[in-house]
């Protein structure tokens, strides 16, 4: 369990000497992940039951070999494992070849998007413990990009890119990390209130984000501050069997500003 930290921090905008420690976080980050995936895949009634079944098989095939049993069930758990970490370092490869590649380019160069990091003393030093993004989102971006995922269910009855009395632009934050040692400090949710406040300065109506199913403790954050699930989908842009084995899903959550 992550420990509580008496650690005094600040958050600023990022610069360009922050690149290798913001890009160390966001791997150590994404990765983490992989094997709370794993285990609720693993846990899961159906593929508990396939475990058994291959199992069983292994040890008839074996001559009523244990050890053949374990391997059999070894291998599907293997498997389980394989597309759990694909999907991850899946999504990483995709971020750090395309916005997280250039992040003064794609984010403080574009009046509509921020990058900021969280800094607290450790030790005597000033370091970067916690780090959150926002994209500005115009709202034909916003239904194109809905209607491309593959299951995606919308929740209410109205379209995902329209808000009352408003144009349908909106901010979408990512890359929201904060470093085990500083978790349950306020570190996450004052990153969280600094992107609610840029978008609410850029005029936005709501803010947006996308997390996936194993990610409980950034889930239970979003909804600590006021977000909402609004839509969940399958789409997390690996092999759409490695998402189905994974039993990996992508939870759509909003709130208004």
């Amino acid at each position: 369990m992550a420990q509580k930290s008496n650690a005094q921090f600040s958050i600023r905008e990022y610069r360009p000497s922050d690149q290798l420690v913001v890009t160390s976080l966001f791997r150590d980050g994404i990765l983490e992940h992989v094997y709370p995936a794993f285990f609720k895949a693993l846990s899961h009634p159906d593929h508990v039951g396939v475990a058994l079944s291959i199992s069983v098989a292994g040890y008839v095939l074996g001559g009523s070999s244990y050890f053949q049993a374990l391997l059999f069930g070894g291998a599907w758990a293997g498997l389980l494992y394989y597309c759990c970490h694909e999907i991850c370092e899946g999504y990483m490869a995709r971020r750090l070849s395309t916005d997280m590649a250039d992040i003064q380019a794609h984010y403080l160069d574009n009046p509509d998007n921020g990058f900021w990091v969280a800094e607290a003393d450790v030790g005597g030093q000033t370091k970067v413990v916690g780090m959150a993004a926002v994209t500005g989102k115009r709202a034909e971006e916003e239904g194109a990009r809905f209607d491309d995922r593959n299951g995606g269910v919308a929740g209410g009855g109205a379209e995902p890119d329209q808000d009352a009395g408003g144009d349908g632009s909106h901010g979408e934050v990512s890359h929201v990390v904060v470093a085990f040692p500083h978790r349950r400090s306020a570190v996450g949710s004052q990153l969280m209130q600094k992107c609610l406040d840029f978008c609410k300065e850029r005029g936005h109506a709501r803010l947006v984000l996308e997390v996936s199913s194993p990610q409980t403790a950034a889930i239970a954050l979003c909804q600590k501050v006021g977000f909402v699930q609004t839509a969940s989908h399958g789409n997390t842009h690996a092999n759409r069997w490695f998402s189905k084995l994974g039993r990996v899903n992508v939870l759509r959550m909003e709130k208004f500003i």
